[in-house]
């Protein structure tokens, strides 16, 4: 992919996904989202593609959206559909990153904040460096803080009260507070975000590659289930389909073996 805002270096069965706009704390531009749109595009057509390391270049993951660049279509006596397309632009990247297959795994550095912390929440896998600052910017600005599918992730991530507390104050959260919450994995030193990540990475390729795409989709799905007996009737489905591959049998003959499994893709 030929990208501005965005530095992707394919790894392999990993891309690390950076984004490339230090200068703006990587700020949430149109052409920022555009083309973060086109890779999740690419992502959902590139299925040989297994983790994403999503970060931010500088000192900062995602400042959230720039307020510095004219937005088409809103503020008062704008057009109303021009404004609820472009909200919508933005909202609908948090929705293509739980669809795709792919791992995310977030390294958040420095500010996450507004759009950027709806970029982490997205993620499946979230370490944050000892600078990490994240919040819910936009009750700030004067709009709703319920915002770009914010109030659905936060809330399943750290319960309905802190959610509430983070939405409805704008807060800060730094990253001793996030890792006591469960907001992410791992708190490391920020130069050592990379090497964190790695070893997240060489873990999930240990596994199949259909057992970690069917993962993904259930327990995303899981979320949103009404009962435990939907979410049994999934995982039940997800193991047959499993145990039907050369890689079910690979895994055991490696666990037998005392061997690290080398696993095809089903």
């Amino acid at each position: 992919m030929k990208t501005e805002t965005l530095d992707i270096q394919e790894r392999g069965p990993v891309t690390w996904c950076t984004l490339n706009r230090p200068e703006s704390l990587n700020a949430l531009s149109r052409k920022l989202v555009d083309e973060l749109h086109d890779f999740l595009d690419h992502l959902a057509r590139t299925p040989r593609t297994r983790v994403v390391v999503l970060r931010g270049a500088g000192r900062a993951f995602c400042a959230g959206l720039d307020l510095k660049e004219p937005v088409t279509g809103t503020g008062e006596g704008r057009n109303v559909a021009a404004s609820l397309r472009g909200q919508r632009r933005i909202a609908e990247l948090s929705i293509k990153m739980r669809r795709v297959q792919q791992i995310f795994v977030a390294c958040v550095q420095g500010p996450a904040c507004g759009g950027g912390f709806m970029l982490a929440l997205a993620s499946d896998i979230r370490i944050a460096g000892e600078s990490a600052r994240m919040n819910a910017a936009f009750i700030k600005l004067g709009l709703s803080g319920c915002d770009v599918g914010v109030s659905y992730l936060l809330p399943r991530l750290v319960g309905a009260s802190v959610a509430s507390e983070l939405i409805l104050t704008g807060r800060f959260v730094d990253a001793e507070r996030a890792r006591e919450l469960g907001l992410v994995s791992a708190v490391v030193p920020d130069d050592a975000l990379e090497k964190e990540a790695q070893g997240l990475v060489d873990d999930l390729l240990r596994t199949s590659p259909l057992g970690l795409r069917l993962s993904k989709e259930c327990l995303n799905t899981s979320l949103d289930a009404g009962s435990i007996d939907a979410v049994v009737a999934m995982e039940d489905r997800n193991q047959i389909l499993c145990a039907q591959t050369k890689d079910f049998g690979e895994g055991v003959r490696a666990f037998i073996e005392k061997r690290d499994p080398v696993f095809g893709d089903a």
